[in-house]
């Protein structure tokens, strides 16, 4: 059903509450027989009850209600208002011969309060848009801004984007160099064989033909005219393979140019950091694998 500006004005008012007693009867005698006029209140009412939710509660201070009740107190009770009486007007003989004045004409003015009260709704439904207007541009901006002050329903569901991140593939590091020694004793048969990495200069000794005496125990050395005296790189173990880490302090130089040894030592190694026997395994450095770097460009 269609309603004119009157009745959606009606409907804001009594959504706002600036109604008088009399036009709230008569909205909810309409409310009572239409239930569409019924339903335009209540969408006023859903509208304009976003203001109520974006407004917490403030209790005022107890010293408010003390100041009230004080000046209450200290006001001086009022005189009752006494209008004074109108006083009587004689009625004057009117003579027969006298011309009596023509009564003023009544005026009309039903349409002037009509104008006016259509002016007033036109006013209330102007303020109540106005309002419903800035209600909606706060909570757009609170929704922004501060979400957490909004209740739940009203607060803006999180979105999940999915954004691939493609990695670039490392760069390919080159191989380092690797050395080997095979040391060997003076009938020519390989003994033990030393594996050296060029970049982290750690070794690995493989036992393939040796075995200590009871008691006894293989100790790996490094000996090189640019040290002072052999240099004790740890007792060889009894497994298959022995990993040690004590190179990284050589230069390269005396790495790859150095004369490796083993000897027999009591067990557990040189007590002093000194071979006690002459070395019965010896061997140097060979470059088995070059290090690898840019592909060399072809001339043409």
């Amino acid at each position: 059903m269609a309603y004119s500006e009157d009745h959606i004005a009606l409907a804001a008012e009594y959504a706002l509450g600036t109604l008088d007693a009399d036009e709230r009867s008569q909205v909810e005698t309409m409310m009572s027989v239409d239930a569409d006029f019924t339903a335009m209140v209540q969408a006023w009412e859903y509208r304009l009850g976003v203001l109520n939710q974006m407004v917490g509660s403030v209790e005022p201070r107890p010293i408010v209600w003390e100041n009230i009740r004080t000046a209450i107190g200290h006001a001086e009770p009022q005189e009752p208002i006494v209008l004074p009486e109108a006083p009587a007007i004689a009625a004057a003989p009117v003579e027969a011969s006298e011309p009596v004045a023509p009564l003023a004409p009544v005026v009309d003015d039903s349409n002037v309060i009509r104008l006016s009260r259509q002016a007033r709704r036109s006013r209330s439904l102007a303020t109540a848009m106005t309002a419903i207007a800035a209600a909606l541009v706060a909570m757009i901006g609170i929704q922004i801004y501060l979400p957490d002050l909004l209740p739940e329903a009203l607060r803006p569901k999180p979105r999940t984007q999915l954004v691939e991140v493609r990695t670039p593939a490392p760069p390919q590091q080159p191989a380092s160099a690797q050395y080997v020694a095979v040391l060997q004793g003076p009938g020519g048969g390989p003994a033990f064989i030393l594996t050296v990495d060029g970049t982290t200069k750690n070794f690995i000794v493989r036992k393939v033909g040796a075995n200590p005496e009871p008691g006894k125990s293989f100790e790996l050395w490094l000996i090189s005219d640019r040290l002072p005296r052999p240099r004790s790189l740890g007792v060889i173990g009894n497994d298959e393979f022995t990993a040690r880490r004590v190179l990284a302090s050589y230069d390269t130089d005396v790495i790859n140019n150095a004369t490796y040894a083993v000897t027999v030592e009591q067990a557990g190694g040189s007590p002093d950091g000194a071979p006690h026997s002459t070395p019965v395994f010896t061997g140097k450095l060979i470059e088995t694998i070059p290090p690898s770097g840019p592909a060399p460009s072809r001339s043409r």
